[in-house]
């Protein structure tokens, strides 16, 4: 059966609000994630919270009873509370029904295995949390492998990064690496490596890739580092015909991965 919590100095609510900030992620090796929706892509995908709050107006829920049910059974630990708790935990005004409790997910880049799919994204120095949400969106709709995150990148398991990816983080594999890590390990398998630069004239149509094909892109503001690109199998671009010079990298990145992913339909 759930229990109850509704006091605000309750340890577990301190602990749990603590995850907010990336030292204590780190420390217990959790993060929070919100939402019915976001809660039930985890479930679909085979992950379970080992904590899971509500707030006891959505207990008649069919997701939240579901979700409930299924953490239970999982060993995991169910607490019912009130919004104003909800609230304490997201840091939201408007705190959403569910907030789950997950052990962060990171892979080794030994143990990807790039046969499982033709398209890979690989960020490099990446800042906005919101652009790798939208990446981890990106690499789920086309079918992507995972997320390669190089050098020292946004966390993923921040609660905005989590938000931003709408349950994709469940679906994503997500390795870290620095650059020669990360080289070494393409090269020791196939997989071409492409890069999106404004230091080139290749349109980014113009190619035919190859599979597995490892998108690499780079710092929102900086680009990619000239040595990076120098490692690339293939530098592109996208037309701009307008005054901006570039896209958003999230943009870019779901750009190429479409182009990616028609032309490997098209085969």
């Amino acid at each position: 059966m759930p229990r109850e919590i509704t006091g605000f100095s309750n340890p577990l609510i301190k602990r749990v609000r603590s995850l907010r900030d990336k030292k204590h992620r780190k420390r217990e090796g959790l993060f929070l994630a919100e939402g019915l929706r976001i809660l039930a892509e985890a479930e679909e995908a085979g992950f379970l919270p080992e904590m899971l709050f509500y707030a006891r107006e959505s207990a008649d829920h069919p997701i939240v009873k579901r979700l409930v049910t299924a953490t239970e059974e999982a060993g995991g630990d169910v607490i019912e509370t009130i919004p104003d708790i909800l609230h304490k935990l997201s840091g939201k005004e408007n705190p959403q029904t569910v907030i789950g409790v997950y052990p962060e997910r990171i892979v080794p880049l030994r143990a990807l295995d790039r046969s499982q799919a033709d398209i890979w994204i690989v960020a490099q120095s990446l800042r906005d949390p919101g652009n790798l949400g939208t990446i981890l969106r990106t690499g789920d709709a086309v079918g992507a492998g995972g997320l390669i995150l190089v050098d020292d990148c946004v966390d993923p398991f921040s609660v905005e990064s989590v938000r931003a990816s709408m349950g994709a983080l469940f679906t994503q594999k997500i390795a870290t690496a620095r650059w020669p890590d990360f080289i070494a390990w393409l090269r020791s398998g196939p997989g071409q490596l492409i890069g999106t630069s404004l230091n080139t004239d290749h349109d980014y149509q113009a190619p035919r890739y190859e599979s597995p094909a490892f998108l690499l892109v780079g710092n929102e503001s900086q680009g990619l580092p000239p040595s990076y690109e120098k490692d690339c199998d293939i530098l592109v671009k996208m037309p701009m015909m307008g005054k901006a010079d570039s896209l958003n990298a999230a943009v870019a990145t779901a750009v190429m991965a479409y182009e990616l992913l028609n032309q490997n339909r098209r085969r």
